[in-house]
């Protein structure tokens, strides 16, 4: 009788372990952000629209953002061939980083470089369609990534 008891609190225990393992990684770092009007690319802002993401204290590279924006203001910007979007929690519907990262590749995202190292070793990235789709992120750069 005792190794059936045993058998029923360790799949217990790792039961609820699990669940509140998977609510810690999707759900309570993050933190919404609405009301943003304005990012900085490259030490100038730019005025945004319809601005939803997702940033985390935990981790600075917990950042996700899509807006709205003017394409013709990134016109001046050089593009990046470095841009390469990390996942975002799945409730978080409008980041689909497969999607954003397969559009960049066949040319419908233009990707910039917006702020490099905006913490050591992290650089925020945006990207930006042609109709005023934008996204926005960080990733790890060369001081960590060899």
């Amino acid at each position: 009788m005792s190794g059936k008891i045993t058998v029923i609190l360790l799949i217990g225990v790792t039961l609820v372990f699990g669940i509140i393992f998977f609510y810690f990684q999707n759900f309570a770092y993050y933190s919404k952000v609405s009301n943003k009007e304005v990012i900085m690319v490259n030490n100038k802002l730019i005025k945004v629209k319809e601005y939803l993401g997702i940033r985390s204290d935990v981790s600075k590279l917990k950042l996700r953002g899509c807006f709205k924006v003017d394409p013709s203001l990134f016109e001046k910007f050089d593009e990046d061939d470095k841009a390469s979007p990390l996942s975002a929690p799945f409730w978080f519907k409008c980041f689909d980083y497969e999607e954003i990262q397969s559009d960049i590749d066949k040319g419908l995202l233009k990707a910039y470089l917006a702020e490099e190292n905006e913490t050591l070793g992290i650089d925020r990235y945006i990207a930006i369609s042609k109709n005023g789709l934008g996204y926005e992120w960080r990733q790890l750069n060369e001081i960590f990534v060899k």
